[in-house]
């Protein structure tokens, strides 16, 4: 430890002994917080050093003081004089000559440090050649990483406080004027010993460096060589793929880069020999990385590959010899790319004599792919648990065979999906001749060999056209008498679902396919039952027409399984019967409605009379996933109905509406409940559209009443679809329905209001989102009515006040909205379609809307500007940024000389001595020549690099926020 005298580190080196003891949370939050403090503070420049510099520091505290004094130099360099920086500069190298040898943690951190500094002390011109004479000869890894580092740091440049002009001079002094150099002290270096040619800091250094340096001249070198050679070794193997890779990837444009690739080809190519010894030599690692270079060789080259087929064919067949000896499936996926972009050129037909002449591999690697796709067999007899236990292995695995089925769909695009149906359909075969005759009700053996086949057919499903003849009559009639083995009848009955739409150009296979699932609903299996309800819903929805006289018996067969399914299940059975339902004649849509919807009715009121009293969750999902099965019904029940006709969905919409109406009033504190009826109808306004008018007026009444009595966001978000629908222009509304649906619209917007100033935003987030989602459309297509009104005022108000909330979605809902209001105070504003004029222009705005936005800017726009960018530089989600800064924006376009003096009074009001020296007039002056030039964009780049700056010093306030809290809002009406 440091001796108790040197210089008051003794609380620091407490501070780090803290954090690493098994100490109580709030020791360590203090602790932590200390520390923080320290690194930002003044003092932390010379205590830094002086943990660094003594022999008796541990190890831990030195590797705080090495990241520390990094922050220091790329957030604080303002804190030392000008002067003083060169000083700065020989610390720093005299720590590195310390640590020349380690720790390398620390070695690092002094490294990003000298990089850095560099970086920003532009005076310092002949930076590699005082850092190679002042670390010496015996420093080469020390060196190495200096010089690895420095391109990294730099093309990271915007986190430095340099201008643009500044950091584009020094990255080319530092990287473009050096790369000569820098390649030649590699190959001096690379040539020194047999060891340092296989050094892996070597390879890291050459692959940071081929930002500057092209990589014909690395290929043209002998550190080319070096590279090859130290794949070859295992120490180097890892930095030596990398390095190899990153070559490849630079040579993509393959006209500029021929000649170098004619080098680079053969020596690929003579790797192919370690693709079979790395596959037995059980090095996983060492196997991904083989199969990396080829991948990468052939993602760069895949143009090379289409136009040069014979010459190229080794390359893919190694691609190829990598996935079929993948035994662990660990490498396979980094061939995936390339199969795909393989498939996109090759498929042109520009391209078609290599298709012809690839279509071999492809089949191969559908063969390949159908292998990998198979279920391990487990080390014990259990076959309940083929993972032995393995639970993330086993999930790995289920998402992989989705990415191999994604590559059986390119194979499709280039062989036919004939084909590759074909080499499905032969390995079924192959297992019914083998072992169908072995099979048992508690026994199928190697079932993962027939499993596979159907997995793949099931992938392939999506690419087959419905006038597909050749293997698909076939097939079906085998896949529908597989052995009863619950994975086995599980992938059939998926398959069967991916192949609907070709059963419905084939009607004859229908029942066979459709009683092979409805007796899934019978399995033990829970996975074979959910299957079933899938695939039950795609034969609905693709072959509606072949069942339309099936719809009675479709309905007892509805009502005896509905209970006993998972909510998902219930959903997907119910839209299938629902699809049917739609294609009944248009004198028994209502009948039929009736018939399938009032036993769901009588069971979701059964349920909500146990809700009433119920202690617990479960009768009140009940109820809410009954509405939702009425809403399936409604989404799907669309009948065409002239307009002067009763839609017979709509009659019985009407005489379900009261029967919702009242569940939503006793209801009022059950988010899932509420959800689901303001779902319910919002598609019914969906559905129906104008048809609906007659249910309007109790529509919009509930939906008031019950955002009133509930505050539930949801009464706002079906509120949104009511205006969306009938809007000023739409067909069949007249003027008068539209305005009153403005009324009802502002009411909704007053309640609105009044919540938010009962309660702080923090407690209504997704109410907050909802809302500002509904103004969104409300500006679109009320805008004439919206932006002189009263009410919009306090709107603004509000949005403002939401900026104080930290969560992603409401904020940028908020954000949304305030640009989309801000654009009305310019000539283009955001605006409707129903506003575009005939030659696709948009409209101008009125001078009397502008007018409207700007006074009421003017009025809050300095409370707008503090709170966007307070959320800039403290709070704000990163997604959030944007838009943010796109509110600034807006302002400017409008109101620049105002948002100017806004931008100013904000910075003025941060926490004293977080803003550097000069940096508020100088960001001031430059906004104030770019407003002057008209070039307000620069003025957002400006602002948004000034808070982001910010932020990265000071992540979180150091004493709170200051002045620059936020109010309370506050409505009155």
């Amino acid at each position: 430890m440091v001796s108790p005298n040197s210089d008051g580190l003794e609380p620091i080196l407490a501070a780090l002994s803290t954090m690493q003891a098994n100490v109580e949370r709030s020791q360590k939050s203090q602790a932590h917080e200390y520390l923080e403090k320290f690194q930002k503070s003044p003092e932390a420049w010379t205590k830094t050093h002086s943990l660094l510099s003594s022999p008796d520091t541990i190890a831990e505290a030195k590797l705080f003081a090495a990241t520390t004094l990094k922050g220091k130099i790329t957030y604080d360099l303002d804190q030392l004089p000008r002067e003083s920086l060169p000083s700065l500069r020989d610390s720093i190298l005299a720590l590195l000559v310390s640590f020349r040898e380690g720790p390398r943690p620390v070695r690092t951190q002094l490294c990003v440090c000298l990089a850095n500094l560099a970086i920003q002390l532009l005076e310092w011109k002949n930076v590699l050649g005082h850092v190679g004479s002042t670390l010496g000869s015996n420093a080469g890894d020390c060196i190495l990483e200096f010089l690895k580092i420095l391109p990294e740091e730099i093309t990271e440049g915007r986190k430095i406080n340099l201008s643009e002009d500044e950091l584009t001079i020094r990255t080319k002094e530092l990287l473009e004027d050096n790369a000569t150099q820098v390649l030649g002290l590699l190959n001096q270096y690379a040539n020194s010993s047999a060891a340092a040619a296989v050094n892996p800091r070597l390879f890291e250094c050459i692959s940071s460096w081929l930002r500057e340096i092209p990589a014909a001249d690395v290929v043209n070198s002998s550190l080319f060589d070096a590279i090859v050679n130290g794949i070859s070794n295992d120490a180097s193997f890892d930095a030596a793929v990398d390095c190899m890779c990153t070559i490849l990837r630079d040579t993509r444009e393959v006209d500029e880069y021929m000649e170098v690739i004619q080098i680079i080809y053969p020596r690929i190519l003579s790797l192919r020999p370690k693709i079979a010894e790395l596959a037995g030599s059980g090095d996983l690692d060492a196997y991904k990385g083989i199969t990396r270079i080829f991948a990468e060789a052939g993602e760069a080259w895949v143009v090379m590959i289409a136009r040069l087929p014979a010459e190229f064919r080794g390359l893919v067949e190694s691609i190829l010899e990598c996935c079929g000896r993948d035994q662990d499936r660990d490498a396979i996926a980094l061939t995936f790319l390339f199969w795909y972009e393989m498939k996109q050129i090759i498929t042109l037909d520009k391209y078609k004599q290599a298709r012809i002449q690839y279509a071999d591999i492809f089949g191969k690697l559908v063969d390949v792919m159908i292998k990998h796709l198979e279920y391990p067999t487990p080390d014990s007899a259990n076959e309940a648990d083929l993972f032995d236990g393995d639970r993330e292995q086993e999930e790995k695995f289920r998402e992989f065979r989705h990415q191999m089925g994604d590559v059986l769909k390119d194979c499709c695009d280039v062989i036919t999906v004939t084909e590759c149906l074909g080499k499905a359909f032969n390995r079924i075969q192959r297992w019914v001749s083998t072992y169908g005759s072995q099979a048992t009700s508690t026994s199928v053996p190697h079932w993962q060999e027939l499993e596979a086949p159907l997995f793949s057919m099931r992938a392939m499903g999506g690419m087959v056209s419905p006038e597909e003849s050749v293997v698909l009559r076939q097939v079906i009639p085998l896949i529908v008498q597989i052995p009863d083995h619950e994975k086995l009848r599980f992938q059939a009955i998926m398959a069967l679902g991916r192949y609907t739409d070709w059963t419905a150009q084939h009607p004859e296979f229908l029942q066979p396919q459709l009683q092979f699932v409805i007796a899934g609903f019978s399995h033990s299996s829970k996975e074979v039952v959910r299957a079933a309800a899938l695939a039950f819903k795609f034969f609905g929805t693709d072959c509606r027409k072949l069942l339309e006289g099936s719809v009675m018996e479709l309905h007892t067969f509805y009502e005896s399984v509905l209970d006993n399914l998972p909510p998902d299940s219930q959903e997907e059975i119910t839209e299938g019967v629902a699809c049917i339902i739609s294609v009944q004649a248009l004198d028994k849509v209502h009948s039929m409605f009736k018939m399938y919807c009032d036993p769901v009715i009588k069971r979701m009121m059964s349920c909500a009379n146990q809700a009433k009293t119920a202690q617990d969750d479960g009768p009140r999902l009940a109820v809410a996933g009954y509405i939702q099965l009425l809403t399936v019904f409604v989404q799907n029940i669309q009948p065409y109905v002239s307009p002067q006709e009763e839609n017979p969905a709509v009659k019985y919409c009407q005489e379900i509406l009261p029967v919702l109406s009242t569940i939503a009033e006793n209801f009022t504190s059950s988010t899932p409940i509420l959800e689901r009826i303001c779902r319910c109808w919002r598609y019914m306004v969906l559905s129906y559209r104008t048809a609906i008018l007659p249910l309007l007026p109790t529509l919009a009444q509930q939906l008031a009443s019950g955002f009133e009595n509930s505050r539930q966001g949801c009464f706002l978000w079906a509120t949104d679809s009511v205006l969306r629908e009938f809007a000023i222009g739409v067909e069949y509304v007249d003027a008068s329905t539209s305005q009153a649906i403005y009324s009802f619209f502002e009411q909704q917007a007053f309640a609105f209001l009044r919540i938010m100033n009962d309660l702080p935003a923090e407690d209504l987030p997704d109410v907050i989102e909802d809302f500002f989602r509904l103004l969104i459309d409300a500006l679109i297509y009320y805008h004439h009515q919206l932006l002189p009104s009263p009410v919009c005022q306090h709107i603004l108000s509000a949005a403002v006040s939401a900026l104080i909330l930290q969560q992603e979605a409401p904020l940028i809902a908020a954000l949304h909205f305030l640009r989309d209001l801000l654009s009305y105070g310019t000539e283009h504003p955001n605006s409707s379609n129903f506003d575009r004029q005939d030659s696709g222009q948009a409209p101008r705005n009125s001078p009397q809307l502008q007018q409207a936005v700007k006074q009421m800017v003017a009025s809050q726009g300095e409370a707008l500007v503090q709170r966007v960018m307070t959320g800039m530089m403290f709070s704000f989600p990163r997604d959030c940024i944007q838009d943010a800064s796109g509110v600034l924006l807006s302002l400017f376009e409008i109101l620049p000389l105002q948002s100017g003096v806004w931008v100013k009074e904000t910075i003025g009001m941060l926490p004293a001595g977080s803003i550097r020296a000069g940096e508020t007039d100088r960001l001031m002056n430059a906004v104030g020549m770019k407003v002057d030039a008209g070039d307000l964009r620069k003025v957002r780049v400006l602002l948004q690099d000034f808070t982001t700056s910010y932020r990265r010093r000071n992540v979180a306030p150091r004493d709170g926020l200051g002045r620059l809290e936020a109010t309370r809002f506050r409505f009155n009406g």
